[in-house]
């Protein structure tokens, strides 16, 4: 049987939103539902642009302090912490809540089987990406690295990395494939557009991982078919392997090239059927 690894996940930091309206005040502005969610459960969820691109993504459970009050812990990118904060603050309004920065670390255990232990809590997005934990003080084995390589080898959009604030739709980095979204929840901030693009089929363009021999390309270099059609470009790397957001009926169209080497699209297992379209449906042009 597989033992778990352990690695401290430095590019995350720790948000508390605290009050009596903390639960409405997250269910009014976040992409996934907050008012379901139960003591020792961890959900995934975007804060979007009223345009519904891309601003924050961030996990939350229900957590409790000294005194026994509950409170939503957030669990952020650390780089964007105090910038998630005054974005909370702007829409704060009246809402009787108390938004600051926590400190305490975000540990992540994979490759076991079972709960590693008391306090963790299962990944939302993937099994595979095992568990996620916060301020449990123990043996750390690996590092982010190592966790990195867990996330390309899944094919999962590194959002610090992947994604552009303002730029990158939510459905672009494949985040309605992996319950960072509630299609069925009341209104949030960007949602129409959010919903309208899922009900109408109307994602041309996907982060999907490439395969290939030798070094990553730099991000941005352009992804191409063989008649020379731009079909995307590199996003986050590692030799081997990349992310790369791709306009899907190019993707599908034949083999692609990155200057000139190939390289080959290796869609996840986790892609539900029928999310890129069959080479027969894809354009010419």
């Amino acid at each position: 049987m597989s033992l778990p690894v352990f690695a401290h996940l430095t590019s995350r930091a720790l948000i508390a939103v605290r009050g009596p309206d903390w639960r409405a005040f997250l269910q009014n502005l976040l992409s996934n539902d907050v008012e379901s969610l139960a003591d020792g459960e961890l959900r995934i969820a975007l804060l979007l642009t009223p345009q519904g691109k891309y601003l924050f993504d961030l996990f939350v459970t229900p957590s409790r302090d000294e005194a026994g009050e509950a409170f939503a812990l957030l669990d952020v990118q650390a780089a964007q912490r105090e910038a998630l904060i005054g974005r909370l603050k702007l829409y704060r309004l009246r809402a009787k809540v108390e938004i600051e920065s926590l400190e305490g670390s975000v540990f992540a255990s994979w490759g076991g089987q079972g709960v590693p232990g008391e306090g963790w809590m299962a990944d939302p997005r993937l099994a595979a990406l095992g568990w996620r934990a916060y301020g449990i003080v123990g043996e750390v084995d690996t590092d982010e690295d190592a966790y990195d390589d867990l996330r390309l080898a899944l094919g999962i959009p590194d959002p610090a990395r992947d994604c552009v604030a303002d730029q990158t739709f939510p459905l672009e980095a494949d985040w309605d494939l992996l319950n960072a979204i509630d299609f069925h929840k009341g209104c949030y901030i960007g949602q129409e557009t959010t919903s309208r693009m899922k009900r109408r089929s109307a994602v041309k363009t996907r982060m999907v991982p490439l395969s290939f021999d030798g070094p990553a390309p730099p991000p941005g270099t352009p992804v191409e078919t063989l008649r020379g059609l731009r079909a995307g470009e590199v996003l986050s790397g590692r030799p081997g392997r990349a992310l790369a957001l791709l306009r899907l009926d190019r993707a599908v169209s034949g083999p692609l090239t990155v200057r000139d080497h190939p390289v080959h699209l290796d869609v996840p297992a986790w892609w539900p059927e029928g999310t890129l379209p069959s080479p027969t449906e894809s354009e010419a042009n």
